[in-house]
């Protein structure tokens, strides 16, 4: 393993900031991986963490196939973190809605920049990157529709899903469009939360990488075949929202299947525990998405479901 500083500025009160890639084996660039693009993605630091562990095991062995290398990228918002803050710390914003960035912009500008020239040179992007719910989900892949996106390879993970969606306007500021803007193969893994660990869906994603990497040649691995992906787009799931806003007692959870007019949950009057509303299944299908937040406000998302098809 080899470290490279991809990314280095000087700041006001904290001196050099620098952003690390770590590289194992020698020769083609084929996998880009990146961690932690926000302050509090310490699931998605914690992935590569372990993903770091596991190619350097494969390195040292020689399994990490001659002429091809990978690289990770754990962090690159290590200040916010170490702050318990999201996002950038002198101005609030979000790296990942920063690409493709500015040479000469402000500071998030110019490490999207830097970045997107850095994981261009790769085959492949593999991104870690946070649900824009708080809550649980099904470990998935999420590839955004730009007509250069390839389900196929998305099948490969051997995750449960693969989910595409429409673009939106704010899409064309991400690293998953950007990627496939620049004719690269990008791909988005969601497992787990965000804000705790969760071992064993940290584990479920290590292993979908390390599966990719195998069955593109990369590297030598034996590993389980995981699962026969269902490819699904993302506006044909539904949005189950919260009548009334209340403490949340949930009573089903994700990867769950369910029958129309099912009880999923109650909300709770928090001042005398009374159940102001009960949350019912519109439908057969199963839970994608699950809130975790003890108290939730009225018309909120609070379960997305995969409505079951009846043949």
């Amino acid at each position: 393993m080899t470290r490279e500083v991809l990314f280095s500025m000087n700041t006001a009160f904290r001196g050099t900031y620098n952003i690390y890639g770590y590289q194992y084996g020698i020769g083609e660039r084929e996998a880009c991986i990146v961690g932690a693009m926000r302050g509090n993605e310490y699931q998605q630091l914690y992935i590569c963490s372990l993903l770091s562990q596991k190619l350097a095991g494969l390195e040292a062995r020689g399994e990490i196939v001659s002429g091809k290398s990978i690289m990770i990228i754990p962090s690159l918002n290590y200040s916010g973190m170490n702050a318990g803050h999201k996002f950038w710390l002198s101005d609030d914003t979000d790296i990942n809605r920063e690409f493709p960035g500015n040479p000469k912009g402000t500071a998030t500008s110019r490490i999207a920049y830097s970045l997107l020239e850095v994981i261009k040179q790769y085959h492949y992007g593999i991104q870690f990157p946070s649900f824009y719910l708080q809550g649980r989900y099904i470990p998935h892949v999420r590839m955004i529709q730009t007509g250069r996106e390839s389900t196929n390879l998305a099948n490969l993970f051997g995750l449960p899903y693969v989910i595409t969606s429409d673009i939106h306007s704010f899409d064309k500021t991400t690293l998953n469009y950007n990627l496939q803007i620049a004719g690269r193969e990008a791909f988005s893994i969601y497992s787990g939360g965000t804000e705790r660990i969760n071992q064993k869906d940290a584990e479920i994603a290590v292993s979908s990488v390390l599966r990719f990497l195998s069955r593109m040649g990369i590297i030598r691995y034996n590993c389980q075949g995981g699962y026969m992906p269902t490819v699904m787009q993302e506006e044909e799931m539904v949005n189950i929202k919260a009548d009334d806003a209340g403490f949340f007692h949930q009573l089903v959870g994700t990867n769950e299947e369910v029958h129309r007019g099912q009880r999923l949950a109650d909300i709770i009057n928090p001042m005398d525990g009374t159940v102001k509303s009960e949350v019912i299944a519109p439908s057969d299908g199963i839970i994608f998405f699950v809130q975790e937040q003890p108290m939730i406000y009225q018309n909120v998302v609070i379960y997305k479901m995969i409505k079951k098809l009846h043949l």
